[in-house]
């Protein structure tokens, strides 16, 4: 066996529906494109979306919100995930890398700390942003903030 001996599987070809070849092949005359009208026409395109003059489903769908090009998206850590962390792994100090590490946010991510739960550790923690509520729960178990 060899290159020259390939062929397709028996039925996976078929042979393409040559039109305005003669009356003889039964798509001659019009080719398929019907008579008159755009349709019919050399250099004819509908647009995108184009649905005979019926109102596009682009446009019929109610368009809501607003989300703006340069807007900055957050992976939210609370401050029960950080507790259940540190008594976990036995850690006094929670950075990026360490966020990282466990699957709570990728390389790429931007980490801010959430302040559902409480924190009864004294941590440092280390990421991009922090809520208020998180901020101050965590100074007041004796902990500190570093941003990124």
């Amino acid at each position: 066996m060899n290159l020259s001996n390939l062929k397709p599987a028996k039925g996976s070809i078929k042979k393409i529906k040559r039109i305005g070849r003669g009356q003889g092949s039964g798509r001659g005359g019009t080719s398929t494109r019907g008579h008159k009208g755009a349709g019919s026409r050399s250099g004819h395109s509908t647009k995108i979306g184009f649905e005979g003059g019926q109102m596009p489903l682009q446009r019929r769908v109610p368009k809501v919100g607003f989300k703006p090009i340069n807007r900055t998206e957050y992976v939210g850590v609370n401050l029960d995930v950080l507790q259940g962390l540190a008594e976990k792994f036995n850690l006094t100090s929670i950075d990026f890398a360490a966020i990282q590490e466990h699957g709570l946010a990728s390389k790429n991510d931007l980490v801010k700390i959430l302040g559902r739960g409480e924190v009864k550790a004294k941590l440092e923690v280390t990421a991009h942003a922090f809520s208020a509520t998180a901020q101050k729960a965590i100074e007041a178990a004796g902990g500190s903030i570093v941003k990124l």
